[in-house]
């Protein structure tokens, strides 16, 4: 058994996304070795809170360290704003409070919230060291911020100028990228726009938990069509509502009474995408649910018949976690969920204008709702993926075998 000093910036055990990983992950490490996990301070009172009120053997394994940066180095960062920036600030002083605790260990893994362009320097503890789930979100493609207010495309493009300069110019990623000894990449792109050669392995970051599910939908319910996340550009929610209108607008009005889609999550585009919703002739049909604790977000995954999701990013928690109940995924093809799903769960609609990919997202809901045998057949397969690929013990089994290499 290894002792792992990890990197968690973002941990919190009852949240989903980013923070839900850094617990999951440690927790997985703690399966197979012990594992020093190194977080900020006010992630102490959840992981304290849930460990009380939810005991397992494998906290014998685990110790929660905490660190942060003097308070005049952090009192400008609210909330989100300044994240990236105050995140590369804590990575650099994280190796020195590892240092200064005089605690031995044998790897050091830079586990979460980073991606490609984004450096780590636990190399400088001369254990090996493992960087990763790296993970790398694409720009998203023009045709698909049509509806959007032009600054997002500047914004979009201001963005990759800041990673290109990274990925070409930055000496502190260059060195973060040949001292490691493993790069966990979270898809394809990653190893491409690093140009990693060797030492590297490709396996999505996402994971989630059984929560349990039903083979069978019961019946007479109705045709549910959700899906989750901030109403952003980057998670595609006008192609949602055009698609589900297109699907829905070509029913007889008794099929149209059994249809419904739920979207769940807030932010600053709620006005554009209730104007489309309007446009489209669909309010009728449309429930907008401001964000929900987790469990009643799981409540209504298990009583969905698709997940709808044609979203631009690189990742994505929502979708293993429609997998784990048997919800057929229809996204779009590219580094995220795009590689997450397969032709027996899912659609993957590849890229293209804007209107024929409103066309295949709408077909993909008509087919799952006009033939019950391929709907049922695809439930099967989308529970089957979720066991095999998404398990959160898929990820600890994972881990397990890189640190063999040491």
């Amino acid at each position: 058994m290894k002792t792992v000093v990890a990197t968690t910036y973002a941990v919190n055990p009852y949240k989903g996304s980013e923070d839900g990983m850094g617990w999951n992950f440690v927790f997985q490490i703690a399966r197979f070795h012990k594992v020093i996990a190194i977080t900020r301070e006010n992630n102490k009172p959840a992981i304290e809170k849930y460990m009380a009120e939810n005991p397992q053997k494998e906290y014998d394994n685990m110790l929660f360290l905490y660190y942060d940066t003097p308070y005049w180095m952090r009192f400008w960062k609210r909330g989100g704003r300044g994240a990236m920036l105050y995140y590369l600030m804590w990575q650099r002083g994280v190796v020195s409070f590892i240092k200064k605790q005089k605690i031995e260990f044998d790897l050091a893994h830079n586990l979460n919230f980073h991606n490609d362009w984004s450096p780590s320097f636990l190399w400088k503890l001369k254990v090996p060291f493992v960087w990763g789930p790296v993970g790398h979100h694409p720009q998203i493609p023009v045709q698909y911020l049509k509806y959007y207010d032009k600054k997002h495309r500047v914004k979009d493009v201001i963005t990759m100028w800041v990673k290109q300069y990274f990925w070409r110019l930055s000496p502190a990623l260059r060195k973060t990228r040949t001292k490691a000894d493993h790069i966990w990449c979270m898809n394809v792109e990653v190893p491409k726009t690093l140009r990693l050669k060797k030492n590297y392995s490709i396996i999505p970051s996402v994971a989630t938990q059984d929560f349990g599910w039903e083979k069978e939908l019961a019946s007479g319910m109705p045709f549910t069509v959700i899906s989750a996340g901030r109403f952003v550009p980057l998670k595609g929610f006008d192609l949602t509502l055009h698609a589900f209108g297109d699907f829905v607008n070509n029913l007889n009005a008794e099929d149209k009474l059994r249809c419904e889609l739920l979207l769940v999550g807030s932010g600053p585009e709620e006005p554009l995408l209730r104007k489309i919703a309007e446009e489209k002739g669909i309010t009728d049909y449309v429930k907008f649910i401001s964000w929900i604790e987790r469990s009643e977000l799981m409540k209504r995954f298990s009583q969905a018949s698709a997940f709808l999701f044609p979203s631009h990013e690189g990742a994505g928690m929502v979708v293993p976690e429609a997998l784990s109940f048997g919800v057929p995924v229809i996204c779009l093809d590219n580094e995220g969920p795009g590689q997450f799903i397969n032709s027996e769960c899912g659609f993957a609609i590849p890229h293209q204008d804007y209107d024929n990919t409103v066309l295949k997202l709408a077909r993909a809901l008509t087919t799952l709702y006009a033939y019950p045998d391929k709907h049922r057949a695809m439930r099967m397969a989308a529970r089957k993926q979720f066991e095999e690929v998404f398990h959160w013990d898929r990820r600890g089994e994972q881990l397990k075998k890189i640190y063999s290499q040491w």
